[in-house]
């Protein structure tokens, strides 16, 4: 990694956190597999130079995350349910 391309990383709060995710994380994601195919894919659109498609990917990716994270968010934060009965008078 060039000087400068160090330097701007370090200005960008998102490239520093992936590298602490990276430093603290990477054994384990470098163990966990990805579908058939998709580094081989990966590898094509990153020689190719193909921007566009790898955004798609994170932008997805991102969603997915963040819908995954709600989720379970929003069940940790939920009551459990109860029955309801009804009160009989005779």
């Amino acid at each position: 990694m060039s000087k400068s391309t160090s330097s701007k990383e370090s200005a960008n709060p998102y490239a520093e956190w992936f590298e602490q995710l990276r430093a603290e994380y990477g054994d384990q994601l470098r163990q966990m597999p990805l579908p058939d195919g998709l580094p081989e894919h990966l590898h094509t659109l990153v020689l190719s130079r193909d921007e566009e498609a790898i955004t798609l990917m994170l932008k997805l990716a991102w969603q997915f995350g963040a819908q995954a994270g709600f989720a379970a968010g929003q069940s940790q934060n939920a009551e459990p349910s109860v029955p309801r009965t009804r009160n009989v008078q005779a």
